[in-house]
C-alpha cells in the first residue's frame, strides 16, 4: 500500500472514531507493519493531520484557529470533490468568477480551467494548476498568510473593491444557524464581504464537517448567501439558498 493510501485511510478512521490505537490501524492494513504505522502518524502529526497520543492518534480539532492548506487538502476529500464538481457547473462561459483561498475552491479549478471565462483570485496555490488552460487567471496580491497560501490585506481589498464578478466562490471555516458563516481571521472576513458586495451569486462552499463550527469572525448570516454541502443537513432546512452536490 502507497504511503498516500495508507494516510488517507488512518484519517477515515480518525473521522469515523476520533481516537485509534496503532493496534486498530495496523489491523485495518493488510500486510502493513506497526513500525510503517508509527511512522506514517509521526509524519501525519508534524504535518497537522492528527495528534499523537499514548498507544495511538486522536482527531485534529479546529476549534478557532485555521488548519493549514496541506492539512485541510487531505480531510473530507470525497465531500470537497463533489462540492467542487458541482459548483463548477454552475459557471458559464463569458463569466467573471472569483475563487476563494481554501482548499474546495482549489479543486474547483480542474473543473472550469477550460472555460472560456475570467478566474480571478487570492488563492496563491490556484497559479499552479492553470498551465494550458483557456480560462484567464488574475491573481490579486497583498500580504501572504503561508500556512493558506491566501493574499490579505489593505492591498488585496482595494484591488477586489474595484472588480465585480458574477459568481464568487467563498472558502469557510464553519457555519451555524447562530453564529453564521465564520472564519478565524479577521482580514479573511473583511476580504469576503467585499467580494460578496461585489458579486452578482455569491455561493460558500462548505462541507459538512464545518457545520456546527464556530470561529473568531462572523463574516455573514446564512440568509446571505448560498451554501453548497454535500448533505441535506438540517441546519440548512430553515434556509432557502442552499445546493446540495450529489
Amino acid at each position: 500500500m502507497l504511503p498516500y493510501a495508507r494516510r488517507q485511510q488512518i484519517l477515515q478512521l480518525l473521522d469515523e472514531k476520533d481516537f485509534v490505537t496503532v493496534e486498530q490501524i495496523v489491523s485495518s492494513m493488510e500486510g502493513v507493519s506497526e513500525s510503517t504505522v508509527r511512522r506514517d502518524m509521526k509524519a501525519m502529526a508534524d504535518e497537522g493531520l492528527l495528534n499523537l497520543l499514548r498507544g495511538g492518534a486522536s482527531k485534529v480539532t479546529e476549534g478557532s484557529q485555521d488548519t493549514i492548506i496541506h492539512s485541510r487538502l487531505s480531510l473530507n476529500t470525497d465531500a470537497k470533490e463533489k462540492i467542487a464538481r458541482y459548483a463548477a457547473s454552475l459557471v458559464r462561459d463569458g463569466e467573471v468568477i472569483y475563487l476563494d483561498a481554501g482548499s474546495t475552491p482549489l479543486r474547483m479549478v480542474k473543473y472550469v480551467r477550460d472555460k472560456s471565462i475570467k478566474i480571478v483570485t487570492t488563492n496563491l496555490l490556484i497559479f499552479q494548476e492553470m498551465a494550458g488552460a483557456r480560462a484567464e487567471c488574475i491573481v490579486v496580491g497583498g500580504e501572504v498568510l503561508l500556512d493558506t497560501g491566501s493574499a490579505v490585506g489593505a492591498l488585496t481589498v482595494s484591488t477586489l473593491e474595484d472588480m465585480y464578478f458574477d459568481r464568487a466562490f467563498l472558502g469557510i471555516t464553519g457555519f451555524s444557524q447562530q453564529s453564521g458563516v465564520s472564519t478565524p481571521s479577521l482580514q479573511e472576513a473583511q476580504k469576503k464581504k467585499v467580494v460578496k458586495n461585489n458579486s452578482r451569486h455569491t455561493y460558500v462552499l462548505a462541507d459538512s464537517s464545518k457545520s456546527g463550527k464556530v470561529t473568531m469572525c462572523k463574516v455573514f448570516d446564512l440568509s446571505e448567501v448560498t451554501i453548497i454541502c454535500e448533505k441535506d443537513l438540517d441546519i440548512l432546512k430553515d434556509f432557502k439558498n442552499y445546493y446540495i452536490a450529489e
